[in-house]
């Protein structure tokens, strides 16, 4: 029963976040499963990717939630999301199949350094140039395949790419958020499909398991972070910008460390 509550606290605190900074909860989940799965006692060399395909496979479910709450309020550029999507779909199979050639320590130092130049560059607040936009068609779904494949590696939805990607581009912060809450789905859905498929040939998984995916953990977190998910997305549209990217670089600066010490 106490994993159940853990999985549950996990939902409901990754839920909240997903809504509010877009990013799909997968950088919070991430280092808290990977300490769960420890305390459980699941086998050391799978955890790291377990918790990534898990973390990836309740994007799918809390993503849809963050998605309407953020559709209400007129908070989504829907045109960037298509364009991203092609590329997105073809990036978050690639880099979740190359995890399988890369060991843990290795995978949790890339997964350290993605979100530490991610936060940092949120954190600073660096200003585009005056008068850029959106690229077009093709140049926007290179992006979509570079940001996917890189959020496979830490099942981080793409917020903490896309993001920075679409500030520079002159987008207003809380349309990043809400368009990057969109692009976490098609996200995890190839970055899930990848971590089932890679871990279906490992060996020593746990049971209740599919592929890289943890189903107990999946149906907790699932339940709570559908139900938080929307309470996020009308928090983030009360707060201040300069909070916002704030709390958005000191949440992960800490949980990244956190899970960097734990695996090494």
């Amino acid at each position: 029963m106490e994993w159940w509550l853990g999985y549950i606290a996990i939902g409901a605190t990754t839920g909240f976040f997903a809504g509010m900074l877009g990013i799909g909860g997968g950088a919070i989940m991430v280092p808290l499963l990977v300490m769960l799965f420890e305390a459980q006692g699941l086998p050391k060399t799978h955890i790291l990717h377990l918790a990534v395909g898990t973390a990836l496979a309740t994007i799918l479910f809390t993503s849809v939630s963050s998605v309407r709450a953020h559709a209400l309020r007129g908070a989504i550029r829907w045109d960037i999301a298509w364009r991203m999507t092609p590329g997105i779909l073809v990036g978050g199979l690639v880099g979740s199949a190359l995890t399988a050639f890369i060991s843990t320590a290795a995978f949790a130092a890339l997964f350290t350094a993605v979100i530490y130049i991610a936060a940092t560059n949120m954190l600073l607040d660096r200003k585009p140039k005056p008068g850029r936009l959106v690229p077009g068609g093709v140049v926007t779904s290179l992006a979509g395949f570079v940001i996917s494949a890189m959020s496979s590696f830490a099942a981080i939805g793409g917020a903490f790419l896309s993001i920075p990607f679409m500030l520079r581009c002159n987008v207003p912060l809380l349309s990043a958020i809400g368009t990057a809450s969109m692009i976490g789905f098609p996200i995890a859905l190839s970055g899930s499909v990848g971590f089932i498929v890679t871990g279906v040939q490992a060996t020593g998984l746990p049971p209740n398991s599919v592929g890289f995916v943890f189903l107990p953990a999946l149906g907790g977190i699932v339940v709570a972070g559908v139900l938080m998910a929307p309470v996020g997305a009308a928090t983030v549209h009360r707060l201040p910008t300069k909070w916002l990217r704030r709390i958005f670089a000191g949440v992960f600066y800490v949980l990244a460390t956190r899970m960097l010490i734990s695996l090494w």
